[in-house]
Order: structure tokens, then C-alpha cells, then sequence
């Protein structure tokens, strides 16, 4: 059942979700009939969400088909035999598990020769579902960091899901909270420990420490024993800056503390914290991205051409800059000898980039599919002239993991040779390998969960209208003798790449292969301009005023799937979530004619008002600020939400949100669907409690909210399974 209960399992947090709403309210003044659902927590508000989803159950949630598909999405996330993903710290492996008896989840820890065994043996530290029961709140992990001596961490945890955490300061060695250690009450936080009694903190101090985008805007120093208020004052933003936060890079080789103020969503200011508590800023560009540190050289990614005395480093590269001895004070200010070690071709991009001890672990991807890179630092006392050229005693090897799907970094050591990754796809289950410095090994590969003999994976490109080829997958069924039902999936948007994944995945396209291409069915995956797929100067291409040419590529990919008869307008719906349900309601909202149905999840859809609401003052570098009348123009020109108009054909959406989302928040969902509905379009909204910027908090959640949108889609595209076919 969607049920709407109180997102407000703390004070602080109803505070920041109602204040929040009551800003917006005051800074926007119009005449908005639909204005009034943006009061979050108020009866009236909450008497219309219950009215929504009571509808919506009705309609997609009373019949079998639903309770098939819950059934079968619950089975699915709960199974037994999926890959327990672990963190390495030093020789342990770090795991969160959620199943059956455990529906808000276990952390564990087993050792790293236990965890390439079959069958591990886990030790489990905190057990959320028995610490919700003491305290009477249902909290949501949101993960930890722990002191270099792994003896006590700093857990984070969410009530309800969203962006805001309580931390508390957990010891491993007793499994309990450390009854005076540090602690946070709830808040948008980072903290990461300097070392065992001291920790960099960045958080709500107070009237005026958060950003106008209602994140921290001063990291402290704060040490164990003192109160909060005594901590020392490290940086202090600027109400105007998205972020400042801290980061601690661990190893052999020494910390390496980093404060970043981050004045938009794309540009960073990087210090160094001394070991005389100064602050060093680092000459790097703005737009550089630190990855790690490897061998005492900060690892970084490149967005834009770095132009230097000694040449120019292109964007997209990957390069190596000494740190340690700045950490110490043993080097003066000044231009930083840099290593290139990977510049990407232009149908490349290094999607992720992860910092071991011994190594530097690039994902590389070329046509959207990828390959791990391993480059390795010279031995000691032997690097060369320093200089913008790639520098030949840095190794490059790629290492013997499988073609054509994702390979993905899912973590390296700071203090070990270790490493894990995942190679998938969208035929091929997930399976995970270990690299010890030397060895690639298949450690385990995850059942089928569909069968796929008569399934195919094909790239096509689409012509965008301004002439650029634009990519997509299709997975359908090979022996289709016309066009089939198929589902649209795109994103587009903050340099974030979709690559093939085997379905199982709550935040994108849950258990596809299961409940839709088994049944006949077909998913596309659109690689459109906006997102990373291409480097930074695919994302770059559909930035602000350029941001049409996203939805253009969208609406290209689609007339594409239709000109080549895999699929018609009638059968051929759009779905997206975040950044992507901007997409997909605009692109309803452009070319309806395109489609048969439209699933927007937690979307931004008031452009002229997105800045007041959430996190949305630190997206500006990415969507442009509507305070700027030209700005508010170009937004005004597609913005779905001032587009959608009465009397005109769109094709039925079901919009889904959640009430403690604080990023994008639920008030985006809930005015469009009230606009549309009062416009006699065919619309449903359902609106969980939890999860955040996220599908619900437990599997039971993740599988109620996906079972809607796959019994909604069946029905509008006319999905009709075969005999033998679920």
C-alpha cells in the first residue's frame, strides 16, 4: 500500500523541510494556483497526497498483475545469492546487507581471505532493524568512515532517507555507539576523521553556516574532548557557494587532508590542510576533480583544457601532481609538476577513477562500454622531468576483464594491493573479480535472473537536429516480426553516464529483464548530450542556454526507435527519474505525439522556480539562474511545468516522488500533477514516505514503487506476454 505517514522522525529535519517550503513560498509571489502543495507537512497537503495515491492504488495496485510483480521485484532484491559488494579497509571487507529479517539492514565486516571463500563469514557491527526498535525511528543507513586505526567509525543515518544524517561516533571492537564520541544531530554533514581524536567537520553551526543551496559553508576542526562550539574554524565560505566540505585521503605514505569550497556545482577550490593547521590552497583549475592520492601524488580529472608554461593538458585527462611534500611545508607555493597518465580519445571518457595504494584505477570507456585501466607509479627516486607530457615511467595495463558491458571500480585499498570490480551487462549477470597486484580472478558471478536466449543488445545512433549522432542501446527480442512495446530511459544531464547494467538497480531501471523483456517487451538507453558518455564536452554541449539540445537528442532517439519500426509512438514509453523526469516531462511536453505513456520519478520540473525548493540553488552552473531575466526566458521556453497546456494530446503519466526527498523534493511532482489533472489530462501521482532521492528505503518499498510503474506501463503500451511468458 502507498501509505503517507510523517517524513519528520526528527525535529531538526521538519524544521529544515517546512522552513525550506516557507522560503520559497515568500520569495515566490505570483498568482500559482498549485503553489499551496508546496507546504510540506501542512493537513491540507497531506490530505491531498493520500487522495492521490489512494487513487493511484486503485488503478494500478488492486489487481494481480501488481501483486505478481511485487512478488516477483521482493524475490528479486532479497535473493540470497546476490554479490554481497564490500568496502576494503586495511585487510577487512565492509558490507551493508538488506533481506528477509532484515528489511532496514545489517553493516558487517568479514576478512578479505574469508571474502574470496564461497560462503563467507560475517560479523555483524550494527544491526539496523534492532537499533530502529530501541530508539522507536526508522532509520536509513547512509554509510561510514572510519579512523586510520579502523577502531571507530563515524556513522551516518538518515531518518527517512533523504540528504540530511544524524552521525554518531560507532566503536568496531565493542559494536556499539561511543556514549561521549562524536556526535551530530540531524543535518546536511560531512565529517571524516584527521586522525583517531580529531575530525574535520562540516555542518549546521548555526543562523548563517549553511549556503543558500542549504548545505555547510565552514569546516571545523574539532578534536575529541571539546564541545563543538570550541572547534577551530578551517574555511568559511560564501552564502552564495554551493558547498564547503573536507576529505581525508589515508595511507602508508600519510594523510592527506583536503578543504574544498565549491562556488558552483562544476568549480572547486582545493587547501591542503598542514600539519601547522594552515591551509594551503592548491593551484589546480577550478574545474579540476581530485580522485585520491597513490604514492603521495594527487590523482585528478581534467573538464576543461589546462593551459600551463610548459603546454596545455586537454580536458578529460588524468594526471598525477606531488602533494605529500606540501603537506609537510617542505615545498613552497607554486606550479605544480603534473604527469598526464591517460587523455581520452573523443569517443572516450573515464568514467570513474579510484586511488589504491600501488595503483591508479581508471574506468575507461569507449562507445559507452569499458575497460579497467591500472596505471602504476614510477619506484622511488626515479620520476623524470616533470612537465605536461605523459611520463613514460608511469605503467598503463589494462587489465583481462570481460568486453562489452560496464566494468565498474567497486573499491580499491589505501594500505593493500587489493582491488574489486564488476563486469556487467545487459544480458550478462554481474560478476565480480579481485586484482592482488599481480592477478585478475573471477571471485563470483551472480544466477540469470531471465532467460536471454532470445534476447539481443544493439547500438544504434540517432541524427539530433542539429546534426550531431547521438547513440543508443536496444534490448529487445531477436525473433520480434514487428514492432514491440518499448521503454525509453534517458538521463542526460550533470556529466553522469549511463552504461549497460544488469537491471537490478533501484535507482534506474529495476528488474527490466524480468518484468519486461521476458514478457516481450523492449528497452532503449539513450546516451544523449548532458551526460558523461563522451567526456566532458558531451555534458558541456547541453549546459544552460544549450540545454535543448538534450532533449532534442531524446526526442531524436525516439523518432529513430519509431523510423526503424522497433517500436511505434502508441507503444513506446518514456521514463526518467531526477534530471531525467525534467527530461521525459519535457519531452512530453515538446513532441506528445512520440509517445504512449510517461513515468516521471522525482523529477525538477518548475524551472522558473527550481532554485527555492531543495538543493536547487547548486545547480545553477548546470541549468542557469532564473533570477537572471534572460535566463528566465530561455528556462521559461522549456520548462515542462509553464509548457503543459489544456486541450492538447499528451500521452498519460505517472508521476512518483517521496516525501523526505530534500534534494529535488516532492513539490516539483505534486504541482504538476495538479496542473495537468486540472487540465483533464489522464495523470496519477503516488508519493512514498521514505527513501529520499531514492525508490523507498527497504526492498518491500523499492518493489511496491517499481511493481506500479510496470503495471502502468504494460497497460498503457499494451504489453501482452506470450503463452509461457510471466
Amino acid at each position: 500500500m502507498l501509505l503517507l505517514a510523517s517524513v519528520c522522525a526528527l525535529a531538526s529535519v521538519c524544521a529544515l523541510a517546512t522552513g525550506a517550503a516557507a522560503t520559497a513560498a515568500r520569495a515566490v509571489s505570483d498568482a500559482d494556483p498549485y503553489l499551496w502543495l508546496s507546504r510540506t507537512g501542512s493537513p491540507a497537503v497531506n490530505a491531498w497526497v493520500a487522495r492521490e495515491n489512494a487513487r493511484s492504488r486503485a488503478e494500478l495496485a488492486t489487481g494481480v498483475p501488481f501483486e505478481r510483480d511485487r512478488r516477483q521485484l521482493v524475490a528479486l532484491l532479497n535473493a540470497p545469492d546476490r554479490i554481497a559488494l564490500g568496502s576494503l579497509q586495511r585487510h577487512w571487507v565492509l558490507n551493508f546487507w538488506q533481506g528477509p529479517g532484515h528489511v532496514r539492514g545489517l553493516w558487517r565486516r568479514t576478512s578479505i581471505a574469508d571474502y574470496a571463500r564461497g560462503a563467507q563469514h560475517w560479523q555483524t557491527l550494527l544491526d539496523v532493524d534492532a537499533l530502529d526498535r530501541r530508539t522507536g525511528h526508522d532509520w536509513v543507513w547512509q554509510g561510514a568512515d572510519c579512523a586510520p586505526s579502523l577502531q571507530r567509525c563515524l556513522v551516518s543515518l538518515s531518518p527517512g532517507g533523504g540528504d540530511a544524517v544524524v552521525v554518531r561516533e560507532f566503536s568496531l571492537r565493542e559494536r556499539r555507539f561511543v556514549a561521549d564520541g562524536f556526535s551530530l544531530p540531524a543535518a546536511k554533514s560531512t565529517a571524516g576523521y584527521l586522525d583517531d581524536d580529531s575530525v574535520l567537520v562540516a555542518t549546521d553551526f548555526g543562523p548563517g553556516t549553511l549556503t543558500a543551496s542549504s548545505y555547510p559553508r565552514i569546516v571545523k576542526l574539532w578534536r575529541r574532548g571539546e564541545p563543538i562550539g570550541a572547534a577551530k574554524t578551517l574555511l568559511a565560505g560564501a552564502p552564495t557557494d554551493v558547498d564547503v566540505s573536507a576529505q581525508v585521503f589515508r595511507g602508508p605514505d600519510g594523510n592527506v587532508a583536503l578543504i574544498e569550497r565549491q562556488p558552483d556545482f562544476f568549480r572547486t577550490d582545493y587547501y591542503l590542510l598542514q600539519r601547522n593547521a594552515r591551509l594551503l590552497h592548491l593551484p589546480l583549475p577550478e574545474d579540476a576533480q581530485v580522485q585520491g592520492v597513490t604514492a603521495g601524488e594527487l590523482i585528478a580529472t581534467l573538464q576543461k583544457d589546462w593551459r600551463r608554461a610548459d603546454g596545455t593538458i586537454r580536458r578529460g585527462s588524468l594526471i598525477a601532481l606531488p602533494v605529500l611534500p606540501y603537506e609537510d611545508g617542505r615545498a613552497a607555493p607554486g606550479p605544480l609538476p603534473v604527469t598526464v597518465l591517460y587523455t581520452p580519445g573523443p569517443q572516450e571518457t573515464i568514467d570513474a577513477v579510484s586511488a589504491g595504494r600501488d595503483a591508479v584505477f581508471a574506468s575507461i570507456y569507449h562507445d559507452v562500454t569499458g575497460a579497467i585501466h591500472a596505471f602504476r607509479p614510477p619506484p622511488t627516486g626515479t620520476a623524470g622531468a616533470a612537465g605536461a607530457a605523459p611520463h613514460a615511467a608511469w605503467s598503463d595495463t589494462t587489465l583481462p576483464l570481460p568486453a562489452g558491458g560496464s566494468t565498474t571500480i567497486v573499491s580499491t585499498d589505501d594500505w593493500t594491493s587489493d582491488a574489486y570490480f564488476l563486469f556487467e551487462g545487459f544480458l550478462q549477470p554481474p560478476t565480480l573479480y579481485a586484482y592482488d597486484g599481480v592477478t585478475v580472478r573471477a571471485l563470483r558471478s551472480q544466477p540469470a535472473r531471465f532467460d536471454a536466449a532470445h534476447l539481443a543488445v544493439h547500438q544504434y545512433w540517432a541524427r539530433s537536429a542539429d546534426g550531431t549522432r547521438v547513440p543508443y542501446f536496444f534490448i529487445g527480442p531477436t525473433g520480434a516480426t514487428g514492432p514491440v512495446p518499448t521503454i525509453l530511459y534517458g538521463y542526460g544531464g550533470f556529466q553522469l553516464s549511463l552504461t549497460p547494467w544488469y537491471w537490478e538497480d533501484a535507482h534506474r531501471l529495476l528488474a527490466a529483464g524480468s518484468l519486461w523483456l521476458a514478457r516481450g517487451g523492449a528497452v532503449a538507453v539513450a546516451s544523449i548530450r548532458g551526460g558523461g558518455e563522451f567526456g566532458p564536452a558531451w555534458h558541456e554541449a547541453a549546459l544552460t542556454v544549450h540545454r535543448q539540445r538534450a532533449f532534442d537528442d531524446f526526442e531524436a532517439v525516439a523518432a529513430d526507435i519509431e523510423g526503424r519500426r522497433l517500436s511505434t509512438p502508441a507503444q513506446l514509453g518514456i521514463l526518467g527519474a531526477s534530471n531525467g523526469g525534467l527530461l521525459v516531462a519535457t519531452a512530453m511536453a515538446q513532441r506528445p505525439e512520440l509517445f504512449g505513456a510517461v513515468v516521471c520519478q522525482r523529477p525538477l520540473l518548475d524551472m522558473l522556480r527550481y532554485t527555492h525548493f531543495g538543493a536547487g540553488a547548486s545547480w545553477v552552473a548546470e541549468y542557469g539562474d532564473p533570477a537572471d531575466p534572460r535566463m528566465a526566458e530561455y528556462l521559461r521556453g522549456y520548462s515542462p511545468y509553464e509548457n503543459v497546456r489544456a486541450g492538447v494530446a499528451y500521452p498519460p503519466v505517472l508521476f512518483i516522488t517521496e516525501s523526505s526527498d530534500d534534494r529535488v523534493t516532492p513539490v516539483f511532482a505534486r504541482m504538476m500533477a495538479a496542473k495537468m489533472q486540472a487540465q483533464e489530462h489522464r495523470v496519477l501521482f503516488a508519493e512514498d514516505a521514505e527513501g529520499g532521492h531514492g525508490p523507498g528505503a527497504t526492498h518491500a518499498e523499492q518493489a511496491r514503487s517499481w511493481a506500479l510503474v510496470y503495471v502502468f506501463l504494460a497497460r498503457e503500451l499494451h504489453l501482452r506476454p506470450q503463452a509461457g511468458q510471466r
